[in-house]
């Protein structure tokens, strides 16, 4: 206990630590518990922009190419790796 503090001072100080202590507490709980709440009301709430899908994709379509056109889209893909 320093010299020059009296007691009451000491007793203010410990007592001013104590509820700055006890704030902060308080004040990340309730930033934690309305964050909670925030990212549960945002997930219930879908985007009113784009409607619900009723139905699947339609199924892909592939082609089938030939040795020509397989040997045209390799020569291209390499001719565009190289830039």
């Amino acid at each position: 206990m320093p010299a020059h503090d009296s007691t009451l001072q000491l007793i203010g100080m410990a007592a001013l630590t104590l509820a700055t202590v006890a704030w902060a507490l308080v004040v990340t709980r309730l930033l934690r518990r309305n964050r909670r709440k925030a990212l549960a009301w945002r997930a219930a709430r879908a985007l009113p922009a784009f409607p619900h899908q009723l139905q699947a994709a339609p199924p892909r379509e592939t082609v089938e190419l030939t040795p020509a056109e397989q040997d045209a889209f390799a020569g291209l893909v390499r001719r565009l790796g190289r830039r």
